[in-house]
């Protein structure tokens, strides 16, 4: 295959937002939700954030189950001009699997060094508009083995991978609350000029997960 088999995964209000427009956003759903992701995350070889997700969150990216201890994925940033702190949670965390960071090409060597002391570091010249080429990462991925990614990011990087045709499965957590037009959107602008443009999916399941709802999605013809 060219590339991993993609999961977008998207924990949101019932109105399809992510965080408060000032980015508070921990916690929009609830425990129950927020063990499965775990338990997901140990079923993909991978999971892939952005790096303004790590700039916000500070997250682990870990697979954590209470009692368990599960299959570990590799964890990916994608971070342009390498932003990311050495001290950052992702590469200070010994139980989780080990962490990739992307970065552009034209990131300088001794930037590039100071993250490689904890995470492989791996410069891309291909770009996608100001960032660097989500495809072009999937593409690596697949030739170091990974079969199986799971995308845990922003709107930005989730519009990315939708205009990018590159989501195969939409795993959606949906709490039932209402955060309204001011906040952030689980899906950035995908630029669409007509109905017959967008991405459609056909729903597979939906599942009571506490008091939020859990409903999967594969792309229409798969």
């Amino acid at each position: 295959m060219t590339r991993p088999r993609v999961t977008l995964k998207l924990a949101t209000s019932l109105d399809g937002r992510i965080a408060l427009t000032n980015g508070a956003s921990q916690w929009i759903t609830g425990p129950e939700s927020r063990a499965e992701v775990h338990r997901l995350r140990a079923e993909h070889d991978a999971v892939m954030t952005g790096i303004g997700t790590v700039l916000t969150d500070d997250p682990l990216m870990s697979a954590r189950i209470e009692g368990e201890e599960p299959a570990q994925p590799r964890r990916v940033v994608l971070d342009t001009h390498l932003k990311i702190s050495p001290e950052a949670q992702i590469l200070n965390d010994a139980e989780g699997g080990p962490v990739m960071v992307f970065c552009g090409g034209s990131v300088p060597v001794h930037l590039r060094d100071r993250v490689a002391a904890k995470a492989k570091v791996v410069a891309l010249n291909r770009y996608d508009g100001p960032s660097i080429s989500l495809k072009s990462v999937l593409e690596h991925l697949a030739r170091e083995g990974i079969e199986t990614v799971m995308i845990e990011a922003g709107g930005k990087m989730a519009g990315a991978a939708m205009r990018s045709g590159l989501v195969d499965r939409i795993e959606w957590f949906r709490a039932p609350i209402l955060l309204g037009g001011d906040a952030r959107s689980a899906i950035d602008s995908l630029g669409l000029e007509r109905l017959d443009e967008a991405p459609i999916f056909s729903r597979k399941s939906v599942t009571e997960c506490g008091d939020d709802l859990w409903e999967s999605y594969e792309r229409a013809g798969d």
